[in-house]
C-alpha cells in the first residue's frame, strides 16, 4: 500500500543538493525532520502544510485538510494527529461561529 502523509515546512534550501535538483524542505512529522523535493509544489513556503510522499512534496494543504487527513490515518490506527494540529482543532472548536 501507497500511503501519502501530511507534514509541516520549516526551511526551504533553493539550492538543493546536487544539480539540477531543484528545492528542496525540510518538513516536519511529529517531531521527525526529512527532507523532501519541492519540485511538484511551486510557490510552497515555510509553515506550509504539504502532502507528501516518496521523498516529494505532492500538494500544499490548508491546516484543515492536514488535520482532515491525519483523522483518517487514526480511523484506520496507523498513526496519530500532530498536537500542533489537535491543538488547533480544539482553539477552532472553542470560537463562537461568525454569523
Amino acid at each position: 500500500m501507497c500511503l501519502a502523509v501530511p507534514g509541516k515546512i520549516i526551511e526551504i534550501n533553493d539550492q538543493g543538493s546536487g544539480s539540477g535538483s531543484g528545492p528542496l524542505g525540510t518538513v516536519d512529522f511529529q517531531g521527525s525532520r526529512v527532507e523532501v523535493g519541492l519540485q511538484l509544489t511551486p510557490g510552497v513556503k515555510e509553515g506550509d502544510w504539504v502532502l507528501v510522499h516518496a521523498g516529494f512534496a505532492l500538494q500544499i494543504l490548508d491546516e484543515g485538510e492536514a488535520r482532515e487527513i491525519w483523522e483518517y490515518l487514526e480511523m484506520a490506527e496507523i498513526d496519530q494527529m500532530p498536537a500542533e494540529l489537535r491543538r488547533a482543532e480544539t482553539e477552532s472548536e472553542d470560537r463562537p461561529e461568525k454569523s
